[in-house]
Formats: C-alpha cells, structure tokens, sequence
C-alpha cells in the first residue's frame, strides 16, 4: 500500500457524502462501495450513520454481508459511526426483527439510546489517541454502548456512557465526527489503515 490509502465508505443508505469529504481530507483515497467487487479493492472501509436496519437489510440484498463480516474478520480496518457502530456491535440488546450485524467488536450495543430525532445534540467528547482536545461530536438518535469484551478498549465516554470502542483495527463511534468539520477522527481511522498496509 502506498501512503495513500483507499478507503470505501458503505453506499447503500447514510451520510456517504460527507465520510467521502472527511477521508479526502485526511489524504485518503475515498470511493463508495456497494458491490462485493468495490469492497474487493480497498483497503479499509467506513461504515456510516443512517438506520441500522435498512443497511443490514440492503447489506443482504445487495450481497454485501457475507463479504463484509469476512474482510472485518480478516482484519481489514473497519470504521463505523451511528449506525455503523450497531453493525460492528457482536451483539445488539435490542434489535429490530431481522436485523443482522457485521460483528467485529466485542461490545453490545443499545440501538436509539440517546433519544429520538428531537433530542438529538452536539458535546465535546475526549477522545483516547486523538491530539488536540476534545473532538465535536453529533448525536442523532444514538446509541451507546452498554458493555464491552475483553478485547475491546472503551476510547471515549460521554454522559456517563460508552460511545467510543476500538478493537484492533476495528474503530466505532456513536457520533457523527464528519458532520462537524473536524475530520482529526478520520485522520486516526486513515493512519490505523496505513498501519495495517
């Protein structure tokens, strides 16, 4: 790998749009993947906030599951937000009828818990491993992590609650950080798929 890594974000429902401009600015290559072949070609993927049960539905129809929980096993570098911490999650305490997971982080995860689309907010969040204070995060309809495994390192906590988890090259957060401008969380996500390369 060079040192510009090619980075996909998951395309079948979400804010794809603005991971794409926050990779870019952490000088990675940044393309959308919907198709097995896409996710063949890179070398680590964002998956991003939307409705977690639409993506994993979509994930099936679109014949993406079973090749995404088999590259995220294999240890390609994984990032998931909002939504995209749901599908990393091993387990969901409460999951929609149907709803299926990628996995890859041992944590389970409670799925709306900060609230309703009203009661979304913004804070400031320390975050483990990310230089220069506190990063922005937005919360719409989070989740929050209820437990982690022994393998998962909790990196951030706000309220009280988990809501930043990384495992090996498994990253995830509740948040939004691409809404907000400060793409220093994709710099780390794009450094941790270099590191792999």
């Amino acid at each position: 790998m060079t040192d510009t890594p090619v980075i996909g974000v998951l395309a079948l429902q979400g804010d794809v749009r603005e991971h794409l401009i926050a990779l870019a600015s952490a000088d990675a290559v940044a393309r959308p993947v919907r198709r097995p072949e896409e996710l063949a070609e890179v070398d680590g993927l964002v998956i991003p906030g939307g409705e977690s049960t639409t993506m994993s539905k979509l994930a099936v129809l679109f014949g993406m599951l079973e090749p995404l929980r088999e590259r995220v096993a294999a240890g390609m570098p994984v990032y998931g937000t909002c939504a995209g911490m749901i599908l990393l999650a091993d387990k969901i305490l409460d999951p929609r009828s149907g709803q299926e997971t990628v996995g890859g982080i041992d944590m389970i995860v409670r799925r709306n818990a900060f609230g309703r689309q009203n009661e979304s907010f913004e804070a400031a969040v320390e975050f483990a491993g990310v230089l220069g204070g506190p990063v922005d995060g937005v919360f719409i309809r989070a989740p929050w992590v209820e437990s982690v495994g022994a393998r998962a390192e909790v990196v951030a906590v706000h309220g009280g609650h988990i809501v930043a988890v990384r495992q090996g090259n498994a990253l995830a957060t509740s948040f939004h950080p691409e809404l907000t401008g400060d793409h220093r969380v994709h710099a780390l996500f794009t450094e941790m798929v270099r590191s792999v390369g």
